[in-house]
């Protein structure tokens, strides 16, 4: 069969026997594909088997509200069968990292996610494989019965009560996240302003800080906070938390549990992020990513859609930090889109695959080979090193991984093959207002 009931929730998933059967049709050409790379690699004096290895390893954790139809600022357009509440996304959720074996957590949105049961909901994502990773607060719209809007802002806001609410929320959220074993908070605020004159700049920073001190006071010892940074939107004039300075700033003032956390999209055009990346790792910083990708602006589109080099440059820093044996070096992944065109479980499992992607090819860089041409200033042989990681195809490297761990040699193909989405269309009748979108 290729769909199975589960127990707890008695609802339809593709059957690993499905999974397995599918890969038997792909086995022969990936065992093929699989002896070349091994043998071109080899004449480079790298041994492909740790490849896998670190492929299989490696995690990138999936944003509940990803798997929803998200929108423009102009529409919204509700995808068949998409999940109505917590339980459903994690099913989704569920579904992507049988494909892919590298999504095996979940990042929760409050109060998008809020459980009425705490037990139930980590029973529930228990009995999926699946576990929690850095919650995320919502302060940057209004929630029905709230006593102070978001509109002018929040953790920043000019009004006291307002910022005690938002404050609170937070505090909220982590003790949410302490009880589902989540060890991080994601604070992104949309505050800012869209006329000259509106607000305050330096007395707006003031606010957030003073909110942000009360909120970290209450991280517990093993967590992390991570300050999320956006050039623009929804203030268009002018954003509080605006770059990676700001950020890096404010990680700072908080103290040693507070990182920067960079989003691919919240940049200002053409910026370079993987030197962004540099940074804020040599300063001890860098807290992690929500991966996504962009063409004009904070476009949330699927990973490595627009710009795969900047993607392959930005895990050349990563690697490049973790073969260096930096202390405390251990970046938070996760990806953040938006689809409005694509099915998301297809969208999110193919950007697990590009992450992968980008992670091995940097580990095919000669680092001893760049850094010689970094001494002599050769710059042609430079980048000549790095495209000839990033064009090398590490497909058959992704596949092996994925199969051995139980997932697909084609994710998007075993996911059609199988009807998972018209079977989730029966069970799941379409709802308006469903909470999803860019942020």
């Amino acid at each position: 069969m290729v769909l199975t009931k589960n127990i707890m929730s008695t609802k339809f998933e593709i059957s690993d026997d499905f999974i397995a059967e599918q890969n038997k049709k792909c086995e022969e050409f990936l065992a093929e594909d699989f002896e070349y790379l091994a043998k071109k690699l080899k004449r480079k004096n790298i041994e492909i088997e740790k490849i896998v290895g670190k492929a299989q390893n490696f995690q990138v954790a999936v944003p509940s509200w990803g798997v929803g139809t998200g929108g423009t600022r102009f529409a919204r357009f509700p995808g068949v069968g998409e999940p109505r509440g917590v339980y459903e996304k994690l099913e989704d959720c569920a579904t992507i990292n049988k494909l892919v074996r590298s999504t095996s957590a979940v990042s929760l949105h409050i109060p998008w996610d809020k459980p009425e049961s705490v037990d139930e909901l980590n029973s529930f994502a228990k009995s999926k494989g699946l576990k929690f990773d850095a919650m995320n607060s919502n302060t940057f719209q209004d929630q029905l019965g709230q006593k102070h809007s978001y509109k002018f802002g929040s953790l920043s806001h000019a009004d006291q009560d307002t910022r005690r609410q938002a404050i609170e929320h937070n505090i909220e959220c982590i003790e949410i996240g302490r009880q589902i074993g989540s060890q991080a908070l994601t604070v992104w605020v949309g505050d800012g302003s869209n006329f000259a004159g509106q607000t305050n700049f330096r007395r707006a920073l003031e606010n957030y800080l003073e909110s942000m001190r009360e909120i970290y006071a209450a991280i517990p010892a093993d967590w992390r906070m991570f300050i999320e940074h956006k050039f623009y939107e929804p203030a268009f004039y002018s954003s509080v938390i605006n770059d990676w300075g700001t950020s890096y700033i404010c990680a700072r003032e908080l103290g040693e549990k507070a990182f920067c956390l960079v989003d691919l999209g919240h940049h200002a055009p053409n910026v370079n992020i993987e030197q962004i990346v540099s940074r804020l790792i040599q300063f001890e910083k860098l807290g992690g990513f929500h991966f996504n990708d962009s063409k004009y602006g904070d476009d949330d589109l699927d990973a490595g859609s627009i710009k795969p080099f900047q993607l392959f440059l930005i895990f050349n820093e990563l690697v490049d930090a973790e073969l260096g044996g930096l202390p405390d070096f251990n970046p938070s992944y996760m990806l953040d889109q938006s689809h409005n065109v694509t099915d998301p479980i297809e969208s999110l499992a193919t950007s697990a695959v590009e992450i992968v992607r980008a992670f091995v090819q940097a580990h095919l860089v000669d680092r001893e080979k760049l850094t010689e041409a970094q001494r002599k200033g050769d710059a042609i042989t430079a980048l000549a090193i790095l495209k000839e990681a990033f064009t090398t195809d590490v497909s058959a490297i992704l596949a092996v991984a994925r199969e051995r761990g139980g997932g697909a040699i084609d994710p998007v193909a075993v996911y059609r093959a199988s009807g998972y989405r018209a079977e989730k269309a029966k069970e799941r009748p379409a709802q308006i207002g469903i909470s999803a979108g860019i942020i």
